[in-house]
């Protein structure tokens, strides 16, 4: 309980011994007379406002409520009024400017913002302000024709957040030791390292990121993957990016620049006005090695247990183009299958533009940067009868690329676009110029009677001379290889179908190309399902895959690969469900099978230490496999650790992750940063946990990162009062932030460290202290304070083991005293003790 509810709960307690009832009115007043017989000649302390039943005038911290909405948590200082009709009422001092902040529209009331800085609510007819001091809300209620029409869940921008200036570093180091158990096959270490370090300074955002890979076959290689500066342009509703980058997706294919970019920022808007990365999944056959290729660059590695995965925390280095993925079994077998990367609907609400401007050199596959400059327009409008018209174009010197398209929403049946592109591109080893055109058809719809969510998209090439922006620019590149085969149509699929009440659900992806002068298809399907029965969950997964190939290196495989999962999951304790038995069987075409059964489960009072192991067999050269791992995430960092074995090999691997912010306090260790990210601050608070964030907790000076926070949304932080020091009072324990895209913002938490004491105060003439006199520590320059109670009784928290307390129930010279006070050495979390005042 904080500070001021513990005041708030004496005075509820002694309130009874001094309130009189008159039973010809209703209305409560405290007795002067009372006061007399215990403190003589003290009559005359003003307790009027204690007769409203309100508190003192003066500073409180508050949640802001207008209209049933919450806006935010501040201080606010309060003053009394007279109502007009004779009494005296609390009222808040709220600027003009603040109650815009809220929606209020203050520009139709001149005269409303007064001279001392408040604003006159009487000037807004039938607007109402009125403090709840049981809620700590501050209840504001304005006619709705007052407010500013906006978004439900909208927020405004001047209450943006642009953070602090700080410099930050995310990085992943992993690696492991393979120990190959045949003759003919050699022992393996790898190593990885990723380095994300950036820079805040204003609105301004200076990203980088770069990777390191060294194995035994190959020497060390580095890979800067993009150097930017970015920042929000609050009134355009984009970004702006200055340097290496990734185009939009919403029209054309993702291209890789340097150069500068203004896109529109979908995030400024509000969730009812308007995002994504693809889920990588698969089937292991065994404890592998998953790498997954964006645009030819190895962008996660991660490792898996046999059976189905889904990977949905990668981080792309561009907003689409497809996933090229890689299952490395221990046996040196791969699997090699292709994600489709879904981009954000072209449908936009009526009346709003999205749009995107892009200018500069061309950045190939390797993430070289070229001599070849380009520029790339697109735009996309809503209009009104559900029609959107979106548009584009890419220009460069051998190159020239027009894109226009319609989609409309058709109701019950479904939303459809249809677009098409013409290009004249002229290659680097051929000659003339080669012209050709591409249709593209999406539909999309949501069947609810069913629970069916349907999206299908259909390419037709209708020449074989059809080529990309990069691809024309790629042919002038010295060293890349000839383009030898042309797509001649593309077919997608995504479906997710909910089965009936406690059936579970189906989903279905698939991919179809075919090709121009070649039989070549290829073909990736996944099917899952899955369900749960008390508590007990059952996932079924089959992946088919043929031709399947990583489209930056032209290799083939033109073999056909068939896998079958099956997975059970069930809890062994009832409460928190800390620990689970689980039961996996694999199946291919070919005939190899591998089962399992294993044990994994969460440790520690956080969950945050995280552990499994298992134990299989498969008849694929015969022989046992199992695997043991371990993860734990801290307020310093994540670290993880397996070991896995089977008939061919042994595996240990490892990992640590974390980041640091070096900012104006000092530097703040923690777990893998986001984006976007809170920084919280509590001086002196060390050990105290941020409740719904595993492991996150104050560092030794009261310092931790949130690692994810939305941005352009409210969202509030909340440290756990249960793992407070006991020396720790806070005047709240909950804190709103709204950050821009890319900002360390700050939650602060004020506190009063100390010892606790309920402290007995009496006058030199053995008189208690007069009910309703404040009281504040000597040597503390806040604006805290206590009430002193009926028979002189005041709770204190923050306090020096020794020290002198200031006491006022006036400003004449006989209504003020001091105490001197010295707390026993006992060890309790809370003293009792009497103190003279003199």
């Amino acid at each position: 309980m904080t500070g001021a509810g513990k005041r708030r709960l004496l005075l509820l307690c002694l309130m009874p011994a001094l309130i009189q009832i008159n039973n010809g009115c209703a209305k409560v007043r405290f007795n002067p007379a009372m006061l007399e017989k215990q403190s003589p000649g003290d009559s005359n302390v003003d307790l009027s406002a204690f007769e409203e039943m309100q508190q003192l005038p003066g500073t409180y911290r508050v949640e802001v409520v207008l209209n049933n909405r919450r806006q935010e948590t501040r201080d606010v200082t309060f003053f009394q009024q007279d109502d007009g009709e004779g009494k005296q009422t609390l009222q808040p001092c709220l600027s003009a400017d603040l109650l815009a902040n809220y929606g209020v529209n203050v520009a139709r009331y001149p005269l409303l913002q007064q001279e001392n800085g408040c604003a006159d609510l009487s000037q807004i007819a039938d607007a109402r302000a009125r403090l709840d001091v049981n809620t700590q809300q501050l209840i504001l209620s304005f006619p709705q024709a007052e407010l500013n029409h906006s978004a439900r869940d909208a927020v405004p921008s001047t209450r943006w957040d642009e953070g602090i200036s700080a410099l930050l570093l995310n990085y992943r180091f992993s690696g492991a030791h393979s120990e190959a158990l045949q003759a003919h096959r050699r022992n393996n270490d790898s190593q990885f390292l990723s380095l994300q370090p950036g820079v805040n300074l204003g609105a301004w955002r200076l990203r980088n990121y770069s990777t390191w890979s060294r194995n035994r076959q190959s020497d060390a290689k580095w890979d800067r993957l993009y150097t930017r500066a970015q920042r929000g342009i609050i009134p355009l509703q984009a970004q702006l990016t200055l340097g290496e980058s990734t185009s939009p997706t919403d029209i054309y294919d993702s291209v890789s620049f340097r150069g500068v970019q203004l896109a529109s920022d979908d995030d400024m808007l509000p969730d009812s006005l308007r995002g994504y990365a693809p889920i990588v999944r698969g089937i292991a056959r065994s404890h592998a090695q998953v790498n997954v290729y964006q645009n030819g660059n190895i962008i996660y590695q991660t490792y898996v247990a046999p059976g189905a995965f889904a990977i949905s925390d990668i981080y792309p280095t561009g907003s689409s183009g497809d996933l090229y993925v890689t299952i490395r079994e221990t046996d040196g077998s791969e699997q090699q299958l292709v994600v489709p990367f879904a981009s954000v609907p072209v449908l936009q609400r009526e009346g709003h533009i999205k749009y995107s401007l892009t200018g500069g050199q061309y950045r190939n596959s390797r993430n070289n940067t070229t001599n070849k400059m380009f520029i790339q327009g697109t735009g996309i409008v809503g209009l009104p009868q559900a029609f959107t018209l979106y548009s584009g174009t890419q220009q460069a010197e051998n190159y020239h690329s027009l894109v226009a398209g319609v989609g409309r929403n058709f109701g019950q049946i479904g939303a459809l676009s249809l677009d098409a592109t013409i290009a004249r591109s002229k290659l680097a080893d051929r000659q003339g110029t080669q012209r050709g055109h591409v249709w593209r058809l999406r539909y999309g719809k949501n069947f609810i009677g069913t629970g069916t969510n349907l999206a299908l998209a259909g390419f037709r090439y209708a020449t074989k001379d059809y080529y990309s922006l990069d691809e024309v620019l790629d042919s002038y590149e010295d060293g890349e290889s000839a383009i030898w085969e042309r797509r001649r149509q593309r077919a997608e699929l995504s479906l997710t179908q909910n089965l009936w009440a406690g059936a579970g659900s189906l989903t279905v992806s698939a991919v179809n190309e075919s090709f121009w002068d070649n039989d070549r298809r290829v073909r990736s399907m996944n099917i899952g399902y899955n369900n749960s029965w008390r508590g007990i969950s059952i996932n079924l997964n089959y992946s088919y895959n043929r031709n399947t190939q990583l489209g930056y290196s032209g290799k083939k495989s033109g073999r056909e690969e068939q896998i079958m999962a099956l997975s059970l999951n069930m809890p062994l304790s009832d409460e928190g469900n800390n620990t689970w038995a689980n039961y996996q069987l694999n199946s291919t075409r070919h005939g190899s099978s591998s089962q399992s059964v294993g044990l994994n489960g969460t440790l520690l009072d956080d969950k945050n230490l995280s552990w499994s192991v298992r134990q299989g067999y498969t008849n694929r050269n015969g022989g046992s496999l199992g695997s043991a791992d371990i993860d734990y995430r801290g307020g310093y960092g994540q670290a993880d650790a397996g070991y896995a074995w089977d008939r061919n090999s042994r595996r240990l691997n490892y990992g640590i992750s974390g980041a640091l912010v070096a900012h104006h306090d000092g530097i703040t260790l923690s777990q893998p940063l986001g984006e976007t990210v809170a920084l919280v601050k509590s001086p002196g608070i060390g050990g105290a946990s941020v409740e719904n964030q595993t492991g996150v907790i104050t560092d030794f000076r009261g310092y931790t990162l949130v690692p994810y926070v939305r941005p352009y949304r409210i969202s509030e932080l909340t440290l756990d009062p249960l793992t407070l020091p006991d020396t720790v009072e806070l005047a709240q324990t909950s804190s709103q932030v709204i950050p821009t895209r890319g900002a360390v913002v700050r939650a602060d938490f004020s506190g009063r460290l100390g010892q606790r004491a309920l402290i007995t105060l009496t006058r030199s003439n053995g008189q208690p202290v007069p009910f309703g006199a404040t009281v504040r520590p000597e040597d503390d320059n806040s604006d805290y304070s206590s009430i002193v109670g009926s028979d002189g009784e005041v709770w204190l928290s923050g306090l020096e083991s020794r020290g002198t307390l200031l006491v006022s129930w006036g400003s004449d010279a006989d209504k003020q005293c001091r105490a001197s006070f010295a707390l026993p050495d006992s060890g309790e979390d809370m003293h009792l003790l009497k103190a003279i005042c003199r």
